[in-house]
């Protein structure tokens, strides 16, 4: 049998969580677990704690909340937990040389994609919207780069062509932690390779900038489409409308939309057809039907509702293009 490892883990979200619960209910040790300070959250500011935090007090784990890894003195109390290994799972924080260092058998993560592809932050959005069939995790040995580190596992899911971030992000969460507990498991036993990435075949995931939500539609159906589930839950792909009547602006956000094949030679941002089925815009190539907006003011709706009592704001031959002055 192979031996438990002690093991200081580091994360914030719901996503790291779901890993370090796998790990309280292996035969491994938690000696401690770090994530960010608590911030304040709603209207109300309460100072929040993280999922990764609250599932650590649940199972009465010493919690560490340092600012950043800088300072000596967090440096130092890190490694009078004496780990045998630190796992990270989506941190949010750099950490220097010297913590990478300080595990016996150094810092390991836990990264949504398969590298070297999709580098970075946004990996998960990145590959919906670049079009990608297959994604998954790759359990990586830590180093200074930006997830540059050697690969020690990796697992695969596929992409389908309903996925949104959303979706996937849930795929993700149920396989990665089997793939960081094989890992480890292959690591008590001396048993892993580190196979070293090919930085010519990467790919960078850059964060994701709520000014990326506003759509062109001088685009093509299919790259708005991905574009729309790339970005739910957040920043929500979104279009100016300015309502005839009133000559008012309304940001609409997309929820739920699909691709329609058609031959119409409508000027992109013109809507060809509403009914109950959905409102199609045309695009510079086929269409896009929307079938779950969200109108300001209002929760996320099927457009059958939304035309019950909007049917004059979405009228066949209109324009939806335009944007809204900040």
């Amino acid at each position: 049998m192979s031996k438990a490892l002690n093991i200081i883990f580091a994360g914030t979200p719901d996503f790291a969580a779901k890993h370090l619960e796998a790990l309280i209910h292996s035969q491994h040790n938690v000696v401690a677990v770090y994530c960010p300070p608590d911030k304040p959250a709603g209207r109300g500011k309460k100072m929040m704690s993280c999922a990764t935090k609250q599932l650590a007090l649940e199972h009465n784990l010493p919690v560490e909340q340092p600012i950043n890894f800088k300072d000596d003195a967090d440096q130092q109390h890190l490694a009078t937990y004496q780990a045998d290994v630190m796992v990270v799972v989506a941190y949010g924080l750099l950490l220097p040389q010297v913590v990478l260092d300080t595990p016996k058998l150094g810092c390991i993560n836990v990264h949504g994609s398969i590298l070297p592809e999709w580098r970075g932050a946004a990996p998960i959005q990145r590959s919906l919207e670049a079009g990608d069939s297959i994604t998954g995790v790759t359990v990586m040995q830590m180093d200074k780069g930006l997830d540059t580190g050697d690969m020690l596992l990796k697992a695969n899911c596929e992409i389908t062509d309903t996925d949104t971030s959303a979706s996937l992000y849930e795929k993700l969460a149920n396989i990665g932690p089997k793939a960081l507990t094989d890992t480890l498991e292959l690591m008590s036993n001396d048993t892993y390779t580190r196979t070293p990435q090919n930085n010519e075949l990467s790919t960078y995931a850059k964060k994701l900038d709520k000014t990326e939500a506003e759509l062109s539609w001088d685009s093509d159906a299919n790259v708005l489409h991905r574009k729309i589930r790339a970005y739910i839950p957040w920043p929500v792909a979104q279009f100016t409308f300015t309502e005839s009547a009133s000559n008012k602006e309304h940001r609409i956000r997309i929820w739920q939309a699909s691709v329609v094949d058609t031959e119409s030679t409508e000027v992109p941002g013109t809507i060809i057809s509403a009914d109950k089925s959905g409102i199609v815009v045309a695009t510079r190539n086929n269409a896009v039907k929307l079938e779950s907006i969200q109108i300001p003011g209002k929760k996320a709706m099927p457009v059958s509702d939304i035309l019950n009592s909007r049917s004059d704001w979405f009228v066949v031959g209109q324009q939806i293009t335009g944007l809204i002055q900040e």
